[in-house]
């Protein structure tokens, strides 16, 4: 279950890759460690030209307060009464640097930040959203689930059953369309390429959702899979994602 992610981009940086303007850019703190209740930057279907922030766990239309989903999973997102409606009408793309996932049975005891290589960040999970409309203070919360599905070469090795869907940026638009027919919108729910994604171990201290600090990101030890791209060089250390600049 992916539930933390890091978001840590500029807002030129995000405006310019999603091509779109985001609103009210005065409240926006990038962050390394976005979780549940965080209200964070989406671009949705019915604002495809706005950056608008949603709270991160999905609260249904009509549903009870309090009922938040962080996740859906593709394979039966159209059979959940929660989730059919979101999926076929209500998408949105949810900008990330990277995200932390751990061991389905340690979980974030036994964090890694896994990101895509080659410096492809900030890149963009599928996701759903609805509006809830609460009946005491009369108003309306939009939110936001993330798209799961099997998993990968890197999150076979964290040791953790799920992967979130990470669209490459040729199907952002698809995603988005209304016009997109329902079968392709879910070809879409599909694993990131194994070449595409690595981790790393990190700290556990991104357990506690008010740590924000970008310290989150450093690396604890080796990344799990070589690659190629890299120079080794005498004297030089292990670093982490690090922090892009506009």
């Amino acid at each position: 279950m992916c539930g933390r992610y890091v978001q840590i981009s500029s807002i030129e940086v995000l405006e310019q890759r999603f091509q779109a303007e985001m609103e009210n850019p005065g409240t926006w703190t990038p962050t390394a460690n976005a979780a549940p209740g965080d209200w964070l930057p989406v671009v949705a279907d019915d604002k495809p030209q706005s950056i608008v922030f949603q709270r991160f766990g999905l609260c249904p239309a009509g549903s009870k307060a309090g009922t938040l989903y962080l996740n859906a999973r593709s394979e039966t997102v159209l059979d959940k009464p929660s989730f059919r409606t979101s999926v076929r009408r209500k998408r949105c793309i949810v900008p990330a640097d990277a995200f932390y996932e751990g061991p389905e049975n340690e979980k974030l005891s036994k964090p890694y930040l896994v990101y895509l290589v080659n410096k492809e960040r900030p890149f963009a999970f599928a996701g759903i959203w609805d509006e809830w409309h609460d009946p005491v203070s009369q108003q309306s919360i939009r939110s936001f689930a993330l798209l799961t599905t099997a998993p990968n070469r890197v999150m076979q090795a964290i040791g953790h059953p799920r992967c979130p869907v990470v669209l490459h940026p040729e199907e952002e638009a698809l995603w988005l369309s209304p016009h997109t027919p329902l079968p392709d919108v879910m070809a879409l729910l599909r694993p990131c390429e194994d070449h595409r994604m690595n981790a790393y171990p990190v700290s556990p201290a991104l357990k506690n959702p008010r740590n924000k600090a970008l310290e989150l990101v450093q690396p604890l030890g080796e990344r799990l899979f070589e690659e190629s791209t890299y120079l080794t060089k005498p004297g030089i250390a292990l670093k982490g994602m690090g922090r892009r600049n506009a």
